[in-house]
């Protein structure tokens, strides 16, 4: 288990504002370029988890709050795998990553190995590599890895 170094909510805020960024926000669904129906902030399920189908809709009050309850949920997913201490920095590089990439895809990944080895230049390394969807480098994914990285090699504040 990871102990953030400050408030959780520190780590989320600063993760929620990479997905949002990177997500952006689209209230009615939409197929990814993975192609996953998706809506709201890169929402891919609903709260009591159904998929998110063709044709819904929501409000920005509502895909703000899902986006809230999946960060919380791929936040509790970091803490079960990663098993070395985290900066707040590096924890919400991982919860973005984890957002985007699926908990299975990121429990079996390489960067969390070094991590958990306690290599984290070389986790911070394995970002760019997660660059691709549906077998195509995609140029929106190589920019999310590149900020991914470099906040997680932001150094703490002292």
């Amino acid at each position: 288990m990871t102990t953030p170094t400050t408030n959780t909510t520190d780590h989320l805020a600063i993760a929620a504002t990479i997905v949002a960024e990177f997500e952006g926000c689209r209230l009615e669904a939409y197929r990814c370029p993975a192609g996953v129906w998706t809506i709201g902030i890169g929402t891919t399920r609903t709260p009591d988890g159904a998929p998110i189908r063709p044709g819904m809709r929501i409000d920005a009050d509502t895909a703000e709050a899902w986006l809230r309850h999946d960060l919380e949920a791929f936040d509790r997913a970091v803490d079960r795998l990663v098993t070395v201490g985290l900066t707040v920095h590096q924890r919400a590089a991982l919860v973005s990553f984890t957002y985007n990439v699926g908990v299975t895809a990121f429990a079996g990944s390489t960067l969390l190995r070094k991590l958990n080895a306690g290599d984290y230049l070389g986790a911070a390394a394995e970002f760019p590599r997660w660059n691709r969807a549906g077998g195509r480098v995609l140029a929106g994914l190589t920019r999310r890895r590149a900020a991914e990285r470099a906040l997680f090699l932001t150094p703490p504040a002292a």
